[in-house]
């Protein structure tokens, strides 16, 4: 009888161990682009409880967490948090790079045999060919094949990176108001986007004007572009403007009509509305298989490179974009129980001070004058010739035919330029190619250039530009690319799936997080993966 006595709790426990231990239903992962890590608590006092609040109150909050490399753009960082590595390993080093073979520009989504459906030329020519390390979405369709993966953004980049070699993927086509896909992934466009795209409930999202959601002395934010008006009421909410009417209060470099959309807060409201839809056509999260919903939030990466971060505009789009949220979570464990489901809250980068934002402008470095210069420099020291090929996101590409054609030592001509480099205007750091593939960085800032370095695709000489300097774009006025914290430092929430409240103030390396999704749901980590599963996560 005492043996029974001590049995019974083991069993029970055993039983509430396994339960405990089953993977979510469903995990949905959404990306807000351009969010630094201290914007939810900065802007927290004007949230609502169901959104971002929500979240951070109810989940493990990650308010430091951080990509330890130079090239913090969208792509390459969408890349890290799905295959849970470094740009070194994924091979994702910036939207296109050059082929050292023929000196032709190499595009990272688009694909000449693939063809959009349902859409304007150029807008859906895209597949994840030039994709080197598996994605999550991979791995788990993988080891179970009944689950699914989807990903949705208004970005054609953003959801090809994020969404890889898995089945559907799908983003904006802006011009006509759809949601499109390749024929990499489909024949067709499923029945139910169809008729999505046929109701042209996307229409409904253009955004005529931009108004303030609150009276403008709650807002923290003092720099405005164009937002707070102070016209009469009745002038305000006219609403009879067309799609191609210039409204008054957005910007001059803003579009027009639809494209309008990518520049508002209507633009995260449009892909969740879509994924919201998504999630109930393709029933995820209804059987034992697990399922997972990638969202891409394109908007506020525009909105913050087009009005600054510490703009009216960006604080608005967030409150805006808390109800969107709220909304949305709350129709998702209407659906699924809080239990089943794990919502993963993050951001892709954050982004640099406005350069003209404060007392004194900040440099901005002129990347079409840095090439002429550095190909002026080189002439004059072995001949005249076309010795740079080009300059993309910190890289700078020179011409490895004619430098062979003259008999010149390639790793010289790259230190050459790296030495040079240093002298021009707003370069903080440049190493060369031989440098980072010859020497080892431990620590410091050779150390984040060399995550970011993938020697097939990087550029003979990697440049990091001062702290708070950009490239200098038509309209930009803060831009993502650095190894600074502003761009690497970002917030990470996991909630849901009986993942308890917690905020927890070590900083984490976002490699990590494709791994411990990968452990919450029971599959391999993608092959590629560099991070570890969170502490607190692990059993």
């Amino acid at each position: 009888m005492m043996k029974f006595r001590y049995i019974l709790p083991l069993a029970l426990l055993t039983t509430l161990c396994a339960t405990a231990a089953e993977p979510p239903r469903l995990v949905v992962q959404i990306v807000v682009s351009s969010m630094r890590a201290e914007d939810l608590d900065r802007y927290a006092g004007n949230f609502s409880d169901d959104g971002f609040r929500r979240l951070t109150g109810g989940g493990t909050f990650y308010p430091e967490s951080h990509y330890d490399y130079l090239h913090t753009s969208t792509p390459v960082s969408l890349a890290t948090l799905t295959t849970g590595a470094n740009p070194s390993v994924h091979g994702i080093v910036a939207e296109r790079w050059i082929d050292y073979v023929n000196n032709d520009v190499v595009e990272l989504v688009k694909d000449r045999t693939a063809m959009g459906i349902d859409c304007d030329a150029g807008v859906g020519d895209c597949s994840p060919r030039n994709l080197v390390a598996p994605t999550l979405g991979e791995s788990l369709q993988q080891s179970s094949p009944k689950s699914i993966a989807a990903t949705v953004a208004l970005d054609p980049v953003s959801a090809v990176v994020a969404g890889g070699y898995t089945r559907n993927v799908f983003w904006m086509d802006a011009p006509r108001a759809n949601w499109v896909t390749s024929s990499f992934y489909a024949d067709a466009l499923p029945a139910w986007v169809q008729k999505y795209n046929v109701g042209r409930e996307i229409l409904g999202y253009i955004p005529f004007a931009w108004e303030l959601k609150y009276p403008r002395d709650r807002y923290r934010n003092a720099q405005r572009t164009v937002v707070g008006l102070n016209k009469p009421e009745h002038l305000r909410r006219k609403r009879h403007r067309t799609a191609t009417a210039e409204p008054e209060n957005f910007a001059p470099n803003v579009p027009a009509g639809i494209d309008r959309m990518l520049y508002s807060p209507s633009g995260n409201a449009v892909t969740l509305a879509f994924a919201t839809q998504l999630l109930t056509q393709m029933r995820l999260g209804k059987d034992a298989a697990p399922d997972l919903l990638t969202i891409c939030l394109d908007a506020p990466r525009r909105i913050a490179e087009c009005y600054g971060p510490e703009s009216v505009e960006m604080e608005d789009m967030y409150y805006r974009l808390d109800d969107d949220l709220a909304q949305f979570l709350s129709y998702l464990y209407a659906q699924i129980p809080p239990e089943q489901a794990v919502v993963v809250l993050t951001s892709d980068h954050g982004t640099s001070p406005s350069y003209d934002a404060g007392v004194f402008e900040r440099d901005r470095f002129n990347a079409a004058q840095f090439q002429v210069i550095v190909n002026s420099f080189l002439c004059a020291q072995h001949g005249p010739g076309e010795w740079v090929v080009d300059y993309e996101d910190n890289n700078l590409y020179l011409n490895h035919t004619l430098i062979y054609n003259k008999g010149l030592d390639l790793a010289a001509i790259q230190n050459e330029a790296a030495t040079f480099a240093m002298q021009f205007r707003g370069v903080s750091h440049a190493l060369s190619s031989t440098a980072m593939r010859s020497s080892y960085f431990g620590s410091g800032y050779g150390e984040k250039m060399q995550n970011s370095f993938y020697p097939r695709r990087s550029g003979d000489v990697v440049v990091n530009l001062m702290p708070g300097c950009i490239e200098e774009r038509a309209g930009v006025r803060s831009k993502s690319g650095s190894m600074y914290g502003y761009d690497t430092t970002v917030p990470l929430i996991l909630y849901g799936g009986g993942i308890p409240a917690r905020r927890v103030g070590r900083s984490v390396d976002m490699t990590s997080v494709a791994p411990t999704l990968a452990y919450l749901l029971g599959i391999p980590e993608p092959a590629a993966s560099e991070g570890t599963v969170l502490e607190e996560f692990r059993k």
